[in-house]
């Protein structure tokens, strides 16, 4: 039950170490015990005599067989692709970063998620993380918050060997392995993955809202990166196609041109078009959070995507809700300091990005009226994830306006 599992139960100091997701871990895996006592019990059955009507192994088989296949799959896949860790930053609000460098041969989508195992801290359990690195990237990495027995123990492990970061470096504990000095002894760290996420398929939508909810914006900063790559790396394909019509042969008006066979550039820019499948050109991402510090767990990704897009494909909105209230006077005495010191630095005075921030929270009616008058006639793709709360509101918001305009939501969601 998660109220056992999350470890919502108030006990004594003491009896905390035999709550939480290790109680259930392990005391699922009692299955092992009660399923060779079930095989014995059907063997020594003194009612049948002949082997052939002793028939439970039979119906164990089956499941024990794909179990046995799935964590030998698991722990061959994780032996072929060991990983490095590159980077390492504990950020306010009890969140763990973790950089690693990328297996040869990992392919991945954006969205999606991995399992992860640290045997400083349990060599068996394996827990699931999105992957907040595009996979356009050169590493792999995970932003893990602390929210139960396993995950506090993997932050304290690495905390044991980070330091404070230096100045202009963020985080409150950082450790990086720099080309040239001493690399610090990090804790082994095996992978699993990538397994498939409702996110993934945001690329079939020319226009998308992503919707993170604290750590739940993990996907979708991935996504985010993801969006400025392609639509870089279609710039570059149609800027090469430029290049190559302006450079070949005048063909004459009486004879037509529009055959890929005998235009190379053109031939080869639609399949790269073709093969990558790549129809998104507008994003809305809304990142709720309620502390303030939260800013700081992707603060370079935030400051490299307002920098890379230069076309605005991204809206990007940050909201703080622990701040005061939209109309009191106190907000709106940060949010004049926020707009002169974003005209003048470009910064922003609460999250220290160039992403401006919002206080309290976003009015999601208005959210999607204001995507379904800009985007007529649409398919919107909703993607959200975070804890179950918002879901519902969300959901029946997209069915509403899927009904009463002409722009199309299909929502999407990923709870944890």
């Amino acid at each position: 039950m998660p109220w056992f599992r999350r470890n919502k139960i108030d006990v004594p100091g003491p009896l905390k170490k035999l709550t939480g997701f290790n109680a259930f871990w392990y005391s699922h895996h009692l299955f092992v015990i009660v399923y060779t006592l079930l095989v014995v019990h059907g063997i020594k059955l003194y009612l049948a005599h002949e082997w052939y009507k002793k028939t439970t192994w039979m119906y164990l088989a089956v499941p024990v067989t794909l179990y046995a296949c799935e964590r030998s799959i698991r722990a061959f896949r994780s032996s072929i692709k060991p990983v490095k860790i590159l980077k390492v930053a504990v950020y306010p609000g009890n969140v763990l970063a973790l950089h690693m460098s990328k297996p040869q041969g990992f392919k991945y989508r954006s969205g999606q998620y991995m399992f992860v195992n640290c045997s400083a801290v349990s060599p068996f359990e394996w827990h699931p993380f999105s992957i907040t690195s595009s996979p356009g990237d050169d590493y792999l990495s995970v932003h893990i918050r602390t929210l139960g027995d396993w995950t506090r123990q993997l932050r304290t492990v690495f905390s044991e060997v980070c330091q404070p970061p230096p100045v202009g470096k963020s985080g409150l504990l950082r450790a990086d392995c720099v080309p040239g000095g001493s690399i610090p002894r990090f804790p082994k760290i095996l992978i699993d993955g990538p397994y498939g996420a409702p996110a993934q398929d945001y690329q079939k939508y020319e226009v998308v809202l992503l919707v993170g909810l604290g750590i739940g914006a993990t996907p979708m900063v991935s996504i985010v990166k993801d969006i400025i790559n392609n639509i870089k790396a279609q710039e570059n394909d149609h800027d090469h196609f430029s290049s190559l019509e302006s450079g070949r042969q005048p063909v004459s008006p009486l004879t037509p041109d529009d055959s890929n066979s005998n235009n190379p550039g053109k031939a080869g820019h639609k399949s790269s078009h073709g093969r990558g499948g790549f129809k998104t050109q507008k994003a809305y991402f809304y990142w709720v959070t309620r502390e303030q510090g939260s800013f700081d767990w992707f603060k370079g990704i935030m400051d490299e995507v307002a920098e890379m897009d230069e076309r605005r494909v991204i809206e990007l909105h940050n909201y703080c809700t622990s701040v005061y209230e939209e109309g009191d006077a106190r907000s709106a005495l940060i949010a004049m300091l926020q707009t002169l010191n974003h005209a003048k630095h470009g910064v922003d005075v609460v999250s220290g990005t160039r992403v401006m921030s919002h206080f309290a929270k976003p009015d999601w009616r208005q959210v999607y009226k204001k995507i379904a008058l800009h985007h007529p006639d649409k398919r919107v793709g909703v993607f959200y994830c975070g804890a179950p709360a918002l879901t519902n509101d969300l959901r029946q918001l997209a069915l509403d306006f899927s009904r009463k305009t002409s722009t199309k939501f299909d929502f999407h969601k990923e709870n944890f």
